[in-house]
C-alpha cells in the first residue's frame, strides 16, 4: 500500500535545521516495515540526514557550504532574485531534494545520532512543502 501526504514546514532562516520531529508529527501511523520517501518541492533548499545531537554540526555545515559556494561571485548570471539565490540553487543540487528512509517495527530506522535536516539556503526561504510517500 502507498500513502502520500503533503507537509508544510514552518519558515526558517538560512541554516541547517533538524526537522525530524516536525516531519514525523505529520505522518500517519507507520507500517511495521516499509519506506518513507521525502521530496522537498523547492530549488533553493535541500534535505539531508546528519548529526541529531550536537548543534555545532549544523553551524559547521553552514560554514562549509558557504565556503564551497560563496555569494557575490562575479561569474553568476542569475542574480535578479538576490545574492543568496544562485548559491542556494547550487547548494540544493549538491545536497539533493529527497531522502528515502527505511521503516522497521513501525519507526524510522535512523541511526541513534541521525536526524532529518531541512537545509535552508535562502536568507528567508518561507514555508517549505514536502511530499511524504509511505510505501508499505
Amino acid at each position: 500500500m502507498i500513502k502520500q501526504t503533503i507537509i508544510i514546514l514552518k519558515p526558517r532562516p538560512r541554516g541547517f535545521h533538524l526537522v525530524t520531529k516536525e516531519i514525523t508529527s505529520h505522518l500517519p501511523e507507520l507500517p511495521a516495515m516499509g519506506l518513507l520517501h521525502l521530496f522537498v518541492k523547492h530549488t533553493s533548499c535541500g534535505l539531508a540526514i546528519n548529526e541529531n545531537f550536537d548543534s555545532s554540526v549544523r553551524y559547521d555545515m553552514e560554514d562549509i557550504y558557504n565556503r564551497i559556494v560563496p555569494e557575490h561571485h562575479v561569474a553568476y548570471r542569475h542574480i535578479e532574485e538576490g545574492i543568496d539565490d544562485m548559491p542556494s540553487h547550487a547548494k540544493s543540487v549538491l545536497t539533493g531534494v529527497s531522502l528515502t528512509i527505511p521503516i522497521t517495527n513501525g519507526k524510522l530506522n535512523l541511526g541513534i545520532w541521525q536526524g532529518i535536516y531541512l537545509c535552508e539556503f535562502r536568507d528567508e526561504g518561507g514555508p517549505r512543502e514536502i511530499v511524504a510517500t509511505l510505501v508499505e
